[in-house]
């Protein structure tokens, strides 16, 4: 038995031979893989359909129409999959999005006319009957196809696409003969060659290069940049320290956290992302009439398709949340004012609107999918040589900061009446209503979030801060806590970047009071909202209620690199109404709910007193 790593493969057919189109539906059916064998660099690969061997679930669960194999660039989906011994075929549905209409547009124009499947091979046999000494058939006896895509220029269907990333997308291939090593054996001319164990030698090698190709593919998984060059390294015979000092350059000129921001806008206009009210949705919902809100509802099913996803009111595409809208005479709304129709976007008011952003907290936009942030553990390490001496390997170590979508949901009432206006600034006043109850909470989960409850991991809940206690029951903050502090983050060598303070107007009452020493009349908390030279910030969000020992009145203070406080979004706001609950008063519970994360990308970075006490 051996262990081949295909991974991520793809095959491409052309389009004209087998689709059916509907152009009102916005739907084709084509033909997405067959039983042709296809060259790959381990031998011939033939693909199995019969029912059993072909795994359809995500296929069948609304997998992705891409193009040109881009996760980042969704043009609709699969509506149905299904084989029939020789071939694979499909029903897609092309989005209602700009992208989408432009690509099904050029696809019943018989402009584009290539198809292709991304899938992973799960076991695969060697075909005996088959395979010659020139060439070995292996049959992929279970694979699952995961996407299928629009492209421009199809993979070369004599080239395999993509090598695996990972042991888990490792092949087994049973059946499988090891060819004898056909490296001679030296030997002495009186004495005998000794005895080889082929088979053991075989499986030796086997196991190295797996060993060798699996850390390549560790490295690959946290910075997926450098597979090209894993490709061309796994060719080669070069031991596995080489790759380490490719990884090295690349991390040291890369931003890591650019490759984790994907690109969920619909392909708005300037003009309809102007046009584009949150007040008009909202009264569309309220009444259930959208007839005077049809570029919203368009705008929302255009961006629940990017993202896979139903509304439970409306979504707030990207555009609009990330454009200023200014300028010009919008007719769609009835806006007749040529005035700025708003002084900022919605992700601006959210940022303005959060402590920790003040700090320098670091915003990641319009993720798609888990996202792993990756970052360096563990340098290589020098050495002193003697002339003509080997320098000493030393491995680099990895890991990875990993961020999920959590939904917060934070809601705002709304008069009835107020929501009948057509103002702009009502408009504005909507958006930065909503900005405020979900930047409250943003702020308040960055600081405490617990990390269960479907809660994100907050600062103060990251295993591996520094800590500064000040008793068995807590006790007065001083200077020399303070002091203490910075050191615990200076002794891990991660006091640079945004660092500040942050803690809530008790402490600061507290430490305005507190001298650094007796009898000096300089005091902790200095002029500007200044320690020790740092900014220091103060925000209720940071409890006073904090446990320790016999006591329920403690309060934090953290100090650290903000910048190393990462906040994740995901894809756009959604927005729902709730007409029940203020029926009685004339009021509208207007619910946001937006899909977040926090990380603390280096737990080094911070550092924080949790039983200071202030009475």
């Amino acid at each position: 038995m051996k262990q081949i790593n295909t991974g991520h493969l793809s095959r491409s057919f052309n389009l004209d031979r087998d689709a059916k189109i509907d152009e009102e539906k916005r739907t084709v059916q084509l033909s997405f893989s067959s039983d042709m064998p296809v060259e790959r660099w381990f031998g011939m690969e033939v693909l199995d359909h019969s029912p059993e061997s072909v795994n359809l679930e995500r296929l069948n669960d609304g997998a992705p129409l891409l193009m040109d194999h881009d996760a980042t660039d969704q043009i609709g989906r699969v509506e149905q999959a299904m084989v029939d011994g020789k071939r694979g075929t499909a029903v897609v549905r092309f989005s209602k999005s700009a992208r989408g209409s432009e690509i099904f547009n050029d696809v019943v124009d018989g402009i584009r006319q290539n198809i292709s499947v991304g899938y992973r091979i799960n076991e695969m046999e060697l075909d005996q009957e088959r395979s010659t000494e020139e060439e070995e058939y292996y049959v992929a006896k279970r694979w699952s196809p995961f996407e299928i895509s629009v492209v421009g220029v199809p993979a070369d269907s004599q080239v395999g696409v993509g090598r695996a990333e990972g042991e888990e997308n490792m092949t087994t291939i049973t059946n499988f003969v090891e060819k004898q090593m056909s490296e001679e054996v030296k030997t002495d001319p009186v004495v005998s060659a000794p005895t080889v164990d082929v088979e053991k030698a075989t499986r030796d090698a086997v196991e190295a290069d797996r060993q060798r190709t699996a850390e390549v593919d560790k490295i690959v998984d946290i910075h997926p940049e450098l597979s090209g060059a894993a490709r061309e390294f796994k060719r080669s015979n070069k031991p596995i320290g080489e790759f380490r000092k490719i990884a090295l350059e690349t991390i040291s000129k890369a931003k890591p956290q650019e490759a984790a921001i994907a690109d969920t806008s619909i392909g708005m206009t300037p003009e309809e992302t102007r046009n584009f009210s949150v007040v008009r949705a909202i009264n569309a919902l309220v009444t259930n009439d959208w007839s005077k809100a049809g570029l919203e509802k368009e705008a929302s099913i255009a961006t629940g398709e990017k993202l896979g996803k139903t509304a439970r009111g409306f979504f707030m595409p990207t555009e609009v949340q990330q454009r200023d809208l200014t300028v010009g005479t919008a007719t769609a709304g009835g806006h007749t004012v040529s005035t700025d129709l708003l002084s900022g976007s919605f992700i601006d008011m959210l940022r303005n609107k959060m402590t920790v952003m003040d700090l320098g907290a670091t915003m990641l936009t319009d993720l798609q999918g888990n996202v792993a942030i990756p970052r360096q553990t563990g340098g290589a390490t020098a050495y002193w040589v003697a002339e003509s001496g080997a320098v000493t390997e030393s491995a680099a170590a990895f890991d990875q900061v990993s961020m999920s979508g959590k939904t917060v949901g934070a809601f705002s009432d709304i008069s009835r009446k107020l929501l009948l206006q057509s103002s702009i600034d009502i408009e504005s006043f909507v958006r930065n209503d909503l900005a405020t109850t979900l930047a409250i909470e943003l702020d308040r989960a960055a600081i405490h979030g617990s990390g269960s409850s479907n809660q994100p991991t907050g600062i103060l809940a990251t295993s591996g801060i520094g800590n500064v206690a000040g008793g068995t029951n807590g006790a007065a903050p001083t200077y020399a806590h303070i002091v203490g502090l910075e050191t615990q983050v200076a002794q891990d060598n991660a006091d640079t970047g945004s660092l500040n303070y942050l803690t809530n107007s008790k402490v600061r009452g507290k430490l305005l009071q507190t001298e650094k020493a007796s009898n000096t009349a300089q005091f902790v908390w200095g002029d500007n909202n200044t320690m020790r030279g740092y900014n220091a910030a103060v925000s209720n969000q940071v409890s006073s209620t904090l446990t320790k020992g016999n006591q329920s009145l403690s309060s934090a203070i953290i100090f650290g690199n903000f910048a190393d406080l990462l906040i994740g979004m995901w894809g756009g706001l959604d927005i729902a109404v709730d007409t029940s609950t203020g029926s009685t008063s004339g009021t509208v519970r207007v619910v946001a709910l937006q899909d977040v994360d926090i990380a603390v990308r280096h737990a080094e970075s911070f550092a924080a007193m949790l039983d200071a006490l202030t009475a």
